[in-house]
Parts: C-alpha cells; sequence; structure tokens
C-alpha cells in the first residue's frame, strides 16, 4: 500500500541506525451491537496528526496491574512483567482517551462496572491521565479489578525503521461494556466517530490501522470475533517493509 505522504519524505532520507521500539498498546473498541468500530482523528499537534486510530499510547512505568488471565506472556511474546504491563497501559489508554473502563466488581467477577461519565469518575480519569494516580490505586480505590479478560489479543506491529519515534505495538480487541459510553476525552483527538470497518477505507490511517480493520471487515457476530482471536499470533511482530520508488514515492509491503 502507498504510504502515506508525509511519510514519504522521511523515508527517503533516512540515513544511519534505528530508534529503539518503544513497548505501546492500543485498543480496538466495538459496538456489540453493530461491530462497529471506535476510532478517533489525532489533532494535528500530535504525532501522526490527522491520522485515524484507536486509542493507545506507550506503556508507563505505573502499568503493573494484577491480571485475571495467566498466559499474557505466552500471547504476547514477552516475559510476564512487561505482558502485564502491556495489558495495564491497553486498559490504561482505553480509560484516559475514550472514558470506557474495563473492570468490574472484586467480588462479582463476571461483572463489569456500569456509567464511568460522572464527575467523581472523571476527576480520576483526569488523575491517571495526569499520572497523579495509577489505575492500579484507582481500582483497589473503589473495589475493583481489572477486567483483562476482556482484552483480545490480536496482533503486534513495529514501527518502520526511518521513524524517529518507534513502538513495538501490541494491538488488542475490546467490546464497549453495557452501561458505558465511548467519549472524546484525552484533547489528543479533533474528532471521533463510530465507523464499520468496511466503511473505513476514505480515512487517513497508518497501514497497522487500514490493515487491522480490512482484517476485521469478515465478522459479523461477536461469537467468530472472539473465537477468531484466540487463533491470533500476538507475539510474533510483523515489521513493515518500506520500499522507495522511481517516482518519488514510497509503498510499504506487509511481510
Amino acid at each position: 500500500m502507498p504510504l502515506p505522504p508525509a511519510l514519504v519524505q522521511p523515508a527517503r532520507e533516512f540515513r544511519g541506525s534505528p530508534a529503539p521500539a518503544r513497548a505501546a498498546a492500543t485498543v480496538v473498541l466495538l459496538d456489540p451491537g453493530t461491530l462497529d468500530v471506535y476510532v478517533l482523528r489525532r489533532a494535528t499537534t500530535m504525532v501522526f496528526g490527522g491520522m485515524h486510530a484507536f486509542p493507545g499510547g506507550r506503556v508507563d512505568p505505573g502499568d503493573r496491574p494484577e491480571t485475571i488471565r495467566p498466559d499474557w506472556a505466552e500471547r504476547l511474546g514477552v516475559p510476564d512483567e512487561q505482558a502485564r504491563a502491556v495489558v495495564g497501559a491497553a486498559a490504561r489508554e482505553l480509560f484516559e482517551e475514550a472514558g470506557v473502563l474495563l473492570a468490574g466488581p472484586v467480588e462479582q467477577p463476571d461483572r463489569t462496572v456500569g456509567d464511568v461519565g460522572g464527575e467523581e469518575w472523571e476527576a480520576d480519569r483526569r488523575a491517571v491521565a495526569a499520572r497523579e494516580l495509577t489505575m492500579a490505586e484507582l481500582l483497589g480505590r473503589r473495589g475493583l479489578r481489572l477486567r483483562d479478560d476482556l482484552l483480545l489479543p490480536w496482533s503486534r506491529w513495529i514501527t518502520p525503521e526511518f521513524e524517529p519515534r518507534r513502538f513495538d505495538t501490541w494491538f488488542f480487541v475490546a467490546l464497549l461494556p453495557d452501561g458505558q459510553t465511548a467519549r472524546d476525552v484525552s484533547g489528543e483527538a479533533d474528532a471521533t466517530t463510530w465507523i464499520s470497518p468496511a466503511a473505513a477505507d476514505g480515512l487517513a490511517m497508518l497501514p497497522p490501522t487500514r490493515v487491522t480493520l480490512d482484517e476485521l471487515c469478515p465478522y459479523r457476530r461477536i461469537e467468530d470475533l472472539v473465537a477468531a482471536s484466540g487463533q491470533r499470533d500476538a507475539a510474533v511482530p510483523i515489521l513493515p517493509e518500506v520500499e522507495l520508488t522511481g517516482d518519488g514515492g514510497a509503498v510499504v509491503r506487509i511481510p
């Protein structure tokens, strides 16, 4: 696929050694009724400004949650502590950027918390975003536990070598919990929308986002999507290859 125009010149001018890739996580949030996907358009002041993306960001030192699933290291292809940090980052970024919390009461393991849009919740969300409060502290104070079993590992992508800021990003799929509403609260986007994966062709986005939406197109039932996630390989990273073309452009090839 063609490399987005804003990235063509950096790709053609790249020389030297690639920057290290920092661990990150992103969440493909789906409406359980329609299987539409929640996407946000990054503000022009942000990295990849103008591109549509899923909620996500890099792993922080405070991302060390207690998890339910015991097999994250195997599923994500990294040691246990790092795997749990990636999972914690996915849940935290979803809460920070979309106001959606994957958590439930400690004493009711099959439940998820309902509406988290009130003033007290919003104060907590802002505190988490400002790193004044960790997700573990928030959950502990409210008698909740992380519902990491609701995060379905989907894929793992590493930013091409020409980029000065590179990420080793795990993609997860999650369904919007009953009673919650995704909302534009991060300050990092200038627009958000729910859209069918098949109707997203006209949106500007980076190759991992585009490929992920294409992969979701065949699914019409939640059961099929959940079953498919169990067969996905989120441990072996995908490293897009950039090929310069004779007309001054560049294309991305997905191994």
